[in-house]
């Protein structure tokens, strides 16, 4: 017991001294950090949120759903309007999913692991500008990963749980 206590010891030691010495060497953090600049690249910081412009504009087409929110809705944001039922839930239901440097409306990797569940023949595409970046993006409800990006976009999208 004592031979393995002597062994792991220094190690320690050795282990304690080299963490130390690393966190020694790294540069201090200013006292107060200055506020980012807005960026002209709107999906390359690290900011949530987006810039606001007047080319928000989309065209939702929704086919197959069971509350007959089925047909063509126009959305503008920034300030809401259109066609659509609820632009302003819509507009603000955009904004909360919205992240720098993620397209809100990308579909799920195709390496994503997703539950084999159907969610209704319910389908969608969404076309037009948002965040000042073209959209053109199809919606469905073939799977859990398909389900919960619907589901997230609530109510532009209409809610389609049956």
């Amino acid at each position: 017991m004592l031979q393995v206590m002597s062994l792991t010891l220094p190690r320690l030691a050795l282990a304690a001294g080299a963490s130390l010495a690393a966190l020694t060497s790294l540069p201090a953090a200013p006292a107060a950090a200055a506020a980012p600049s807005p960026s002209p690249y709107p999906f390359l910081g690290q900011h949530r949120g987006h810039h606001h412009s007047d080319t928000d504009h989309l065209t939702v087409t929704v086919h197959g759903v069971s509350s007959g929110a089925d047909g063509t809705f126009e959305v503008r944001c920034h300030p809401s309007g259109g066609s659509h039922p609820a632009a302003g839930r819509a507009c603000r239901a955009l904004e909360r999913e919205t992240r720098w440097g993620r397209d809100v409306f990308a579909p799920a990797p195709r390496d994503t692991m997703c539950t084999m569940q159907y969610g209704g023949p319910a389908t969608a595409r969404v076309t037009g500008t948002w965040a000042g970046r073209p959209v053109d993006s199809t919606f469905d409800r073939s799977n859990g990963c398909e389900i919960a990006r619907w589901d997230r976009l609530v109510p532009l999208l209409p809610d389609a749980r049956a």
